[in-house]
């Protein structure tokens, strides 16, 4: 199984739309975050979740599952680098193969050493922009798709089979 881990800040932070959300609202920037990658997720059926530290959200450790997706908030004294480090030793061994999405540098190396992989925040974008662009294929595919009968009759038939169905005379 594979997993990625999500520096949601440093996310945030990176992709142009989230950036400028964030000036004017955190929350929603996150909530955005959050709705993005779950459908990244469903896509393509890693484990994901996202960290955001308690810089942003003072308080105690809270989980979350949304989406499908977890979501935790660190710990008020705990940085997210020191969580998603901590959970990628933790989350690697031989079934598992763990991936963090940062472009914090310093991260990337620590995170390296533990055997997990990177995803810079600019790849997770462009990797989830063409999963976007391959969801609105299959919808527009699977609009054009007509409904067979299993019965063979033709169009005068069908059209008044379907009147009969909608009530009309």
């Amino acid at each position: 199984m594979n997993v990625l881990l999500v520096d949601g800040y440093n996310i945030i932070g990176a992709w142009p739309d989230l950036k400028k959300m964030k000036d004017t609202d955190l929350g929603q920037a996150r909530q955005l975050l959050v709705e993005m990658l779950a459908e990244y997720q469903s896509y393509t059926g890693v484990r994901l979740i996202i960290v955001f530290d308690a810089y942003h959200v003072r308080g105690l450790e809270n989980k979350q599952k949304n989406f499908n997706v977890e979501v935790i908030y660190t710990k008020e004294n705990e940085t997210a680098d020191e969580r998603i480090e901590k959970l990628a030793g933790e989350l690697n061994d031989v079934r598992t193969q763990v991936y963090v999405a940062t472009s914090d540098y310093a991260e990337q190396r620590t995170i390296f050493a533990q055997g997990a992989f990177r995803k810079s925040a600019r790849e997770l974008y462009i990797e989830l922009t063409n999963i976007q662009q391959e969801i609105k294929k299959d919808v527009e595919s699977h609009k054009q798709l007509k409904y067979q009968s299993k019965i063979p009759m033709n169009k005068e038939i069908r059209d008044i089979f379907e009147k009969w169905r909608r009530g009309d005379k």
